[in-house]
C-alpha cells in the first residue's frame, strides 16, 4: 500500500513537471487612452480559431492586467469585451518557438468613438477642423431653390451675416472671400456671397489666410486675413448663370442689379451693376485705407515702415464708404476675369471696378467732456453732402517657371476724385447749462487722388528638401490734390450769458500730398532637421514724401491771396530702412512652435520750409513674434501667439502745426515723440464632434502697450482745447477680449442651437489740463470700457415647409472716465433679430426677419433708444425651377428706423443720432437664369 501511494505520488510530480514544461500563456493591460483609464474587469476570453469554441476564460484586475494560463499550442482568437466599448478581436498562435506572448497595452475604444472616426473617414461630415482650417460640407444643409451663397452661411455654426451682408465667423470678421482659391473682386467679399448660387458649392472653407511669404515658407509672420474660400462642384464650373432683378417702391426708392457670371473649365468671367438708393452699393470701397481716403493724408511709421494713411484732415473726413448713415445713391459696376493656361503653370486674375457714391444727411452729436473742475456738454447739428467717384483696375500674374521656381506679380492702380460738403452748428454749455460758446462752421472740399501699385514676389526651391528662397520687390505712388473753404463764425459768452468774444475764420485752403515708396526683402529658408528650420531675412526700403499745405486769409472779400503761415507747412520727408531678423520654425507630430524676431534700423530725416525745421530721428525696432500649435485630432486644436511690434508716432503728430478747421478743437504737434511699443498674446482653440454636431470654438486676446502715445488735451475758461500727443511713461494701457461659442443639434428637436460669450474691455489714458482758480491744472485720465454680451442662436429647417432662424443676447457697457467718476455711461442694451420663411402652395414664400436693438439710460445720457425694425415680403415664384419671382416688401413696417450710437473715448463720451432710410413698400421681379454642365433652366 505504502509502495502504491509513494507510486502515485511519484507520477503526479512527473506529469506536473512534464505538463508545466509544455504550458503557454498570455498576457496584457487592458485601457482607454482617449480619457487614460485602465478598464478593470473587462472581460478575456480564448476561442478555438478554427470553430470558436471556448478556451479559458478571465477577467482583467483592478489594474486593466491579464494573465491566462496554461494554454495549449495551436491558433487562437482573443477577444476583449466591456460595456459602451467596442469588441477587441485579435488571432494568435501559440507554438514551441512562441510559448508566450505579452500583448503589452490594449488600447480599447468606444462605440461612439469609433463609429464617430468611421463617419470622418467613410462619409464627408458636416463639419471637418483640419489644422487652422474649418471646412463646411455644403451638402450637409438644407438650402431653398436659387440661394445665394449668403443664405447658405447663415446656417453654418459660428457664423453671423448681418443685414449689409458683412460676416462674422467665429466671433471674427471675414474680410476676404476667395472661389476655389482664387480672388473675386478682390476687395468685396459680398461679392461673392450675395451673387454666387449656394447650388453650386461644394465645400466652404474658413481659414486665416497667411501672407505669401509664410505660405510659401510654411513659417507664420503673423500676417494673417480672416478668409472664406468657396469651393465649386466640378459640375458647376461649366456654364454661364446670373441674374436680373430690379424694384420702385414708395417715397422714390428703387434698386436694380445685373450679375453675369460664365464658368468655363479653368476660365471665369463675371461682370455686374448696380443702381440703387436703399443701401445696396455692391462695391465695399474695402481698399480706401489702402489707397489713402480722399482729403489730406497723414505719413504714418509703423514697424518702422511709412506709409500714407487718411489720418483726419481739416477739409475732409469722408473716405467714400456708407455705413448707415444719410441717404445713399449708388451706380456701381465691375468685371472680373481669371483663368489658368499652359497646363496650369500660368495664372490671370483682374478685376475692374467703376462707381459713385452720393451721401446726403443730417446727424445730431451729443459730447460730454470730462474736465478736472466740471463737464463742457456740447450738442452740434451736422448736415453732409458728399459725393465720390472711383474707378480701379488690378491685375494678378502667377508663372511657375520650372518645377522649382514660381513668379507672381501684381499691379493696381486706382483714380478718385471726392466732392464733400459739411455745416455745423455746435453749441457748448457749462455744467450749470449756462452758455459757453457756439460755432457755426462750414466746410467744403474737391478733391483728386490717384494711385499705383506693383509688386513682384519671386519663390525658388533648392535641391536639399525644404531649403529655398525667396525675394520681394515692390513699389507705390500716391497722389493727392485738393482744395476748398473753410468759413466759420465762433463766440464765447460769460457766464451770464453776455459776449464775451468772437472770431470770423474765412479761408481758402489747398493740399498737395506725393508719396513713393520702394522695398525689397530677401528670406532664406533652411532646414536644420528634419523637424527644425531656420529662416533667415533681410529687407531695405526707401521713401520720399512731401505734403504741401497751405491756407490763405483775404485781402479783399472773395480774393484768397494771404497765406497764413500758422496753418500751413510744407515738409519733405525721406526714411531709410534696413531690417533682418531669423525665425525658427519645429514641426513634429502634432506640434507646431515657430519663434524669432526682426530688427529694423530706421533712419528719418524730414525739412519744413516755412520754419526752416528739421527733424532728424534714428530708431531701432525689435519685431518678436512667437506662436504654438499643438492639434490633438483633425477635429481638435490648440493655438497660441504673441507679437510684438513698434508704432512710431505720425507726422501729424510730429508736425507742430495747428489745423483750424474747428476753433474750438485745435490739434498741435510735438517733434520730441517717440515710439510706443506693443505687446499682443491670444489663444485660440476649436473642437468638433461629428455625431452629436458639437461645435466648441474659443479665442481670447490680451495686449497692452508700453510708451504710449496719447493726447494732452488743454482747455481753457472760453471751452477752447488745445490736443498734443505726448509719450505715457508711468501707466501701461491695456485691452483685453475672450469669445466662446458652443453650438450643438439639440436632440428631439432636430434644431440647430448655439450660445456665444463675449467680453471686450480696455483701460486707456490721457492728461487733461484746465484752467483752475486761474492756474493751470494736469491730470491723468483713466477711460475705462468693459462690455459683456451674450448672444443665443436657434436655426431649423424643413425643405419646402419652413425655416427660422433666431440670433440675440443682452449685453452690459460700462464706460467711465476717472476725472468724473459718477458720470458714466454705464448700462443695459439688448440686440435680437430674427427671420422665418413659410413656404405655402402654389409656390408662394411668406419671408420676414426683424432687427430689435434696446439701449437703456445711463448717467451720461438720461434716455432710452429702443427700436424694431420689421421687414416682411410676399414672393411668387413661377415655372418648375422658380428662377422668376415677383414679390412685395416692405422695408421698416413700423417705421422706427433711427441711426444711433453711443461710444467713450478718452475722457470724452458721445451720442449720435443720424438720418438714415426708413419705411418704404416696394414690388420688384428678380430672374436667375443658368446653363451649367447640360442642365438647363
Amino acid at each position: 500500500m505504502k509502495s502504491l501511494s509513494l507510486a502515485l505520488v511519484l507520477s503526479l510530480c512527473f506529469c506536473t513537471a512534464i505538463f508545466a514544461q509544455n504550458s503557454y500563456s498570455v498576457k496584457g493591460v487592458i485601457a482607454d487612452t482617449a480619457n487614460n483609464s485602465k478598464l478593470h474587469n473587462a472581460t478575456i476570453s480564448i476561442l478555438n480559431a478554427k470553430d470558436s469554441i471556448l478556451v479559458k476564460y478571465s477577467r482583467a484586475s483592478a489594474t486593466g492586467a491579464f494573465s491566462i494560463t496554461p494554454l495549449k499550442k495551436g491558433n487562437f482568437l482573443m477577444m476583449i469585451t466591456y460595456p459602451e466599448y467596442a469588441d477587441y478581436v485579435i488571432p494568435f498562435s501559440l507554438d514551441s518557438a512562441k510559448r508566450e506572448i505579452d500583448f503589452k497595452q490594449i488600447n480599447m475604444k468606444t462605440k461612439a468613438r469609433l463609429l464617430n472616426e468611421v463617419i470622418i473617414k467613410g462619409q464627408a461630415a458636416a463639419i471637418k477642423i483640419k489644422g487652422d482650417t474649418t471646412e463646411f460640407n455644403a451638402a450637409s444643409y438644407t438650402i431653398q431653390p436659387n440661394d445665394k451663397v449668403e443664405d447658405l452661411l447663415k446656417k453654418f455654426p459660428g457664423m453671423q451675416i448681418d443685414k449689409d451682408g458683412k460676416i462674422t465667423a467665429q466671433g471674427k470678421t471675414v474680410s476676404k472671400v476667395l472661389v476655389d482659391g482664387e480672388e473675386f473682386f478682390g476687395d468685396d467679399p459680398t461679392l461673392a456671397t450675395k451673387n454666387l448660387r449656394a447650388d453650386m458649392v461644394d465645400k466652404v472653407q474658413l481659414f486665416d489666410k497667411s501672407s505669401d511669404q509664410a505660405a510659401f515658407t510654411g513659417v507664420d509672420d503673423g500676417q494673417k486675413t480672416t478668409t472664406l474660400n468657396i469651393k465649386l462642384k466640378e459640375d458647376k464650373k461649366n456654364g454661364y448663370f446670373g441674374k436680373v432683378d430690379g424694384g420702385i417702391a414708395t417715397d422714390d426708392f428703387y434698386e436694380g442689379q445685373v450679375m453675369f457670371n460664365k464658368f468655363k473649365a479653368k476660365q471665369k468671367f463675371s461682370a455686374y451693376g448696380i443702381m440703387s438708393n436703399t443701401g445696396k452699393i455692391g462695391l465695399g470701397w474695402e481698399d480706401r485705407g489702402k489707397y489713402g481716403a480722399s482729403g489730406s493724408d497723414n505719413v504714418e511709421f509703423i514697424d518702422g515702415g511709412m506709409y500714407i494713411s487718411s489720418g483726419g484732415d481739416d477739409l475732409d473726413s469722408y473716405g467714400g464708404g456708407y455705413y448707415g448713415e444719410g441717404i445713399p445713391i449708388a451706380r456701381t459696376g465691375g468685371a472680373h476675369y481669371d483663368t489658368k493656361f499652359n497646363d496650369d503653370k500660368q495664372t490671370i486674375n483682374t478685376n475692374y471696378k467703376i462707381g459713385s457714391l452720393g451721401v446726403k444727411g443730417t446727424k445730431n452729436i451729443l459730447n460730454q467732456n470730462n474736465l478736472i473742475d466740471g463737464i463742457i456738454n456740447s450738442n452740434t447739428n451736422q448736415l453732409t453732402d458728399n459725393y465720390v467717384f472711383r474707378q480701379k483696375l488690378d491685375v494678378t500674374y502667377q508663372i511657375k517657371l520650372d518645377t522649382t521656381s514660381n513668379l507672381k506679380i501684381m499691379v493696381d492702380g486706382t483714380l478718385k476724385n471726392n466732392t464733400t460738403k459739411s455745416d455745423y452748428q455746435t453749441a457748448a454749455r457749462r455744467e450749470d447749462n449756462s452758455l459757453l460758446n457756439t460755432s457755426t462752421r462750414t466746410v467744403d472740399n474737391d478733391g483728386d487722388e490717384s494711385a499705383f501699385n506693383m509688386s513682384a514676389f519671386y519663390t525658388k526651391k533648392l535641391k536639399k528638401l525644404g531649403r529655398n528662397y525667396s525675394v520681394n520687390v515692390s513699389g507705390k505712388i500716391n497722389e493727392v490734390n485738393n482744395e476748398g473753404f473753410l468759413k466759420s463764425d465762433n463766440e464765447v459768452f460769460n457766464a451770464d450769458g453776455t459776449p464775451k468774444s468772437s472770431k470770423i475764420v474765412d479761408q481758402f485752403k489747398t493740399n498737395e500730398t506725393k508719396s513713393s515708396i520702394f522695398s525689397t526683402n530677401f528670406t532664406y529658408n533652411e532646414p536644420v532637421t528634419k523637424s527644425l528650420a531656420l529662416v533667415l531675412n533681410y529687407g531695405f526700403s526707401l521713401n520720399n514724401s512731401t505734403a504741401d499745405k497751405k491756407s490763405f486769409n483775404t485781402s479783399t472779400p472773395g480774393r484768397y491771396d494771404v497765406l497764413d503761415t500758422q496753418f500751413s507747412n510744407d515738409f519733405e520727408a525721406n526714411q531709410y530702412i534696413n531690417q533682418g531678423g531669423a525665425v525658427l520654425n519645429y514641426k513634429k507630430n502634432k506640434t507646431i512652435i515657430t519663434a524669432g524676431t526682426k530688427l529694423s534700423a530706421v533712419k528719418f530725416d524730414q525739412f519744413e520750409a516755412y520754419t526752416n525745421a528739421k527733424y532728424n530721428r534714428s530708431f531701432l525696432n525689435w519685431i518678436p513674434q512667437a506662436s504654438y500649435q499643438y492639434k490633438f485630432s483633425a477635429q481638435k486644436s490648440l493655438r497660441f501667439n504673441y507679437n510684438g511690434y513698434t508704432n512710431q508716432p505720425s507726422v501729424e503728430q510730429l508736425q507742430p502745426v495747428r489745423v483750424n478747421t474747428d476753433d474750438f478743437n485745435i490739434p498741435e504737434g510735438n517733434p520730441d515723440l517717440k515710439p510706443s511699443y506693443n505687446s499682443n498674446f491670444s489663444i485660440n482653440y476649436n473642437s468638433y464632434k461629428i455625431l452629436t454636431s458639437r461645435g466648441i470654438y474659443l479665442n481670447g486676446r490680451f495686449g497692452f502697450t508700453n510708451n504710449q502715445i496719447v493726447n494732452n488735451v488743454t482747455t481753457d475758461v472760453d471751452g477752447r482745447s488745445i490736443i498734443k500727443a505726448v509719450n505715457l511713461t508711468d501707466k501701461t494701457p491695456i485691452n483685453y477680449s475672450a469669445y466662446i461659442d458652443y453650438n450643438r443639434k439639440i436632440k428631439g428637436l432636430d434644431i440647430n442651437g448655439g450660445l456665444s460669450l463675449n467680453i471686450y474691455g480696455r483701460t486707456n489714458y490721457n492728461y487733461v489740463t484746465s484752467i483752475v482758480n486761474g492756474a493751470p491744472l494736469t491730470k491723468l485720465n483713466t477711460s475705462t470700457s468693459v462690455s459683456y454680451s451674450a448672444n443665443l442662436s436657434l436655426y431649423k429647417s424643413k425643405e419646402k415647409k419652413y425655416d427660422f432662424q433666431l440670433y440675440g443676447g443682452p449685453s452690459y457697457n460700462q464706460q467711465k472716465s476717472s476725472l468724473q467718476p459718477d458720470v458714466n455711461n454705464n448700462g443695459y442694451s439688448f440686440y435680437g433679430s430674427g427671420s422665418f420663411t413659410i413656404f405655402l402652395p402654389g409656390k408662394v414664400q411668406l419671408k420676414s426677419d426683424a432687427n430689435f436693438e434696446y439701449t437703456g439710460k445711463t448717467q451720461s445720457f438720461n434716455e432710452d433708444f429702443t427700436q424694431l425694425i420689421l421687414n416682411s415680403s410676399i414672393v411668387k415664384s413661377f415655372f418648375k425651377s422658380e428662377n422668376l419671382k415677383l414679390s412685395i416688401k416692405g422695408n421698416d413696417l413700423l417705421n422706427q428706423n433711427r441711426g444711433f450710437s453711443r461710444y467713450a473715448n478718452a475722457n470724452n463720451i458721445t451720442q449720435t443720432s443720424y438720418t438714415t432710410i426708413k419705411r418704404y413698400f416696394m414690388f420688384s421681379a428678380t430672374w436667375d437664369f443658368s446653363k451649367m454642365a447640360g442642365i438647363k433652366k
